[in-house]
């Protein structure tokens, strides 16, 4: 394939600069407003903590207007007009619920919630409310993406039959550390096997079967799986572990090409092409943004999406999330940890 499609991505500077509130300020909040202060034009303006002197530091750090004491007084505070949920997984639902309950809109980081009820109780409320509401699921607006959405929807692969995807990492050992804990949403299919269970809905649609093995740790979450996805003749192979660090890459191989994603698909990346009877071509991510740099990509598709009046986005639906957290809730039910 000699020339790839162009991503349509559009530049983090770009959309409505709205006023941002950040709910709970923890390791990716600080990711999250680093990435929104350096490279796009959207605004911080408000901070809330269950802590005062908590909230005070991380406004102090950010050069962030107002400090609040209680997540509570954030949601209503009328400077601002979306709320940055970055609390634990557990408490994305209920957190979410009073943003909406407030009448703010809300991006909730990834996942959106424990489960696809609880995912679909914040968008029955967000619809009902009439705000807008999302999953900061930041893969899919980075510019490769884009590409392998092209790809894709032009057929260009021919018919997808294999999909492969992998994400896991050394984690704590500490018992007490929030991936141990099933209260705090706890395991690698919520924290990392997200992503690839997202990249493989992108390419296979909603999957018509789940297969998932694996174990569990001795505090009750899952600790290691592989899944298999399927949809008509499409299969989906993915792992997740927190004991191992494989390679992050990513494949869709059809009847007619294949693409790889690498070295880490869940970040800004490089993509190859291959095409039955063509070279190989290769596309590499020279928007400078590294890593968890790109984070602000999909406050910025919100940002958007909210300008135009929009209650969802439309790359990544709410019932997108919800149907990636009905195929993990049917793997954890298999390995026993739901």
């Amino acid at each position: 394939m000699s020339t790839l499609p162009s991503p349509r991505t559009p530049d983090p500077r770009t959309g409505p600069a709205l006023r941002w509130g950040i709910l709970a300020p923890g390791g990716i909040a600080r990711d999250f407003v680093s990435s929104l202060l350096t490279h796009t034009s959207q605004r911080v303006v408000a901070v809330g903590s269950r802590s005062l002197d908590r909230a005070q530091a991380f406004a102090a750090e950010f050069g962030i207007e107002r400090a609040h004491g209680s997540y509570e007084d954030l949601v209503h505070d009328d400077g601002v007009d979306v709320v940055y949920i970055a609390a634990p997984h557990s408490e994305h639902a209920r957190l979410a619920l009073l943003v909406i309950g407030a009448g703010r809109n809300v991006l909730v980081e990834k996942p959106i919630a424990t489960t696809a009820a609880e995912a679909t109780a914040i968008a029955s409320a967000a619809r009902e409310a009439g705000v807008f509401a999302m999953e900061a699921m930041w893969t899919r607006y980075l510019p490769q993406t884009d590409i392998v959405r092209q790809l894709l929807r032009n057929g260009d692969l021919g018919d997808v039959r294999i999909i492969t995807a992998s994400f896991g990492g050394t984690a704590s050992p500490d018992p007490s550390h929030r991936i141990n804990d099933p209260a705090l949403g706890g395991g690698a299919l919520l924290d990392l096997g997200v992503y690839p269970v997202s990249f493989a809905h992108l390419a296979l649609g909603v999957p018509e079967r789940v297969t998932a093995r694996g174990y569990g740790t001795a505090t009750g979450v899952d600790g290691q799986s592989s899944l298999v996805l399927e949809s008509g003749t499409a299969q989906a192979l993915l792992h997740t572990t927190l004991f191992a660090s494989p390679p992050a890459t990513a494949m869709i191989a059809g009847g007619a090409g294949t693409v790889v994603v690498h070295p880490r698909f869940w970040e800004p990346a490089e993509l190859t092409v291959a095409l039955s009877g063509q070279e190989p071509a290769h596309w590499r991510d020279e928007s400078g943004l590294v890593g968890r740099g790109a984070l602000g990509r999909s406050a910025v598709a919100a940002a958007i999406a909210i300008g135009e009046g929009r209650t969802e986005e439309p790359l990544h639906t709410l019932d997108d999330a919800i149907a990636v957290l009905e195929t993990i809730d049917e793997a954890r039910r298999q390995l026993g940890t739901l």
